[in-house]
């Protein structure tokens, strides 16, 4: 069994500074290495939580093809060089990410959504066109009540299609 100090030495090594990797070893680095990761852990927040530490290393691997690329061709590999490999990186988890997401759904399909365990179809959720749209009417009628009623006449005029007067035009610009 722990005593306590033994104890908070190994909650202390598990809790990290807010990147995920306090104390994780990886500090222990050295030359390339430690650029690596030095560079990849700013970048390891933007993918899942599940698949960071994956991510991590494959981020340094990529990071070290890169660079054994470079040097073949006689170039130098700058840090900022290593922070675009970094980026196009999270952009391509991303996009994989979304590649395999399912893009359609039958709407026979069964879902759980009345809350009582019974299965339903998901087309018994769409809403039905020929419902009245209740927010639609209140707001209407919201807006109506605090109409003057002059208005409201010109407006039901200029909707049966009967021409306005000079007075009548002048009033329902003001108002627009």
């Amino acid at each position: 069994m722990l005593d306590i100090g033994e104890y908070i030495t190994e909650v202390e090594r598990y809790q990290d500074d807010g990147d995920g990797y306090h104390n994780n070893g990886y500090d222990q680095l050295e030359g390339d290495w430690l650029t690596y990761y030095k560079i990849a852990r700013y970048f390891v927040h933007k993918v899942k939580r599940e698949d960071r530490q994956d991510f991590l290393h494959d981020l340094m691997l990529e990071m070290a093809k890169v660079k054994a690329k470079y040097e073949a061709k006689g170039k130098p590999l700058t840090e900022a060089g290593l922070m675009r490999v970094a980026s196009y990186e999270v952009t391509d988890y991303w996009h994989t990410i979304m590649r395999h997401r399912p893009t359609m759904l039958s709407l026979n399909s069964k879902a759980d959504g009345d809350g009582d365990g019974e299965p339903s179809e998901i087309i018994d959720f769409l809403a039905d066109d020929k419902a009245v749209d209740l927010d639609l009417k209140l707001d209407i009628e919201r807006f109506l009540l605090g109409c003057p009623t002059r208005l409201v006449k010109i407006l039901y005029k200029r909707y049966c299609g009967i021409e306005l007067n000079a007075k009548e035009r002048n009033y329902f610009r003001y108002h627009r």
